[in-house]
């Protein structure tokens, strides 16, 4: 009989937050899968807890994710923690989850602290309705696409970043979105230097850009006034391109032209477009 996979939750900044029942889920668990096994060995030492650790992060997930499925076949349970945070959100633990799943391995999860509901939390921003975007890709094209697609985004945004890239992501999020675009950075969180800095991308962007950022930060950014919401109905956009299409522009001018008036973002409408042609 297989065993299971267990995710379980683990502090993102304070040894407090780490609840009972997540400490019985890795006392009880064969083996436990960590992103950085030195990370997760400090905070079994920290409870005393004992158990084999294996490597489990992004450069391995495949290699690793298969001798992790072969352990839980042959019946064995085991514990997945990401360093900080619940594993499998924003993190190479989906991928073991779905590989799992596939095979019929029951899944569980120990909820634990979250780091986008804590700085939605409080950021004084709209919480009602948000969406989680990672980090913004490094690579220039998909960097562009990403935040074009953003454009007209009505609800809260929530990004994470590291230190050392947090002025070119500020920079780059004023010039997309927007200078006067709230934004609450949220550094250090449960952290003795917990901070939260409410104010506007352009601002932000002007701050980071002299002062040398410290900690991992989550930015939390106000979604697009309705005057900024598409127009147009996705369908309705599509034929505009077409008509511009008709009159002769390439579908690149096209798109372009029928994003400025429906709202949509140029890539998106282009990609759309493309697939019909």
């Amino acid at each position: 009989m297989p065993g299971r996979l267990t995710l379980v939750g683990t502090p993102i900044g304070n040894l407090g937050d780490f609840s009972p029942r997540a400490r019985r889920a890795l006392e009880e668990a064969d083996f436990i899968a960590a992103e950085d096994t030195r990370v997760t060995l400090r905070l079994l030492n920290y409870f005393g807890i004992k158990k084999p650790l294996v490597s489990y992060f992004e450069h391995n997930k495949y290699q690793s994710g298969d001798k992790i499925l072969a352990r839980v076949l042959s019946g064995e349970n085991c514990a997945l923690v990401t360093d900080a945070g619940m594993p499998a959100v924003s993190d190479p633990g989906e991928e073991l989850v779905a590989l799992c799943a596939r095979e019929g391995i029951e899944v569980t999860a120990v909820p634990g602290p979250s780091a986008v509901v804590t700085a939605v939390a409080l950021s004084a921003l709209p919480a009602g309705r948000f969406t989680f975007e990672g980090f913004l890709s490094t690579s220039g094209r998909s960097r562009q696409e990403h935040l074009d697609s953003l454009r007209a985004e009505r609800r809260t945004m929530v990004f994470y970043e590291a230190p050392h890239k947090l002025a070119k992501t500020l920079a780059d999020l004023a010039a997309a979105l927007g200078a006067d675009r709230e934004v609450s950075l949220c550094r250090e969180l449960t952290k003795m230097h917990e901070e939260v800095v409410r104010t506007t991308l352009g601002a932000a962007a002007e701050r980071y850009a002299e002062e040398a950022p410290r900690g991992e930060f989550v930015l939390v950014v106000a979604g697009a006034p309705e005057s900024c919401a598409p127009q147009l109905d996705r369908g309705a956009a599509l034929e505009l391109v077409r008509q511009y299409r008709a009159e002769g522009l390439s579908l690149k001018d096209a798109a372009k032209k029928a994003a400025a008036e429906s709202g949509f973002s140029r890539n998106e409408l282009y990609s759309a477009a493309l697939k019909e042609e």
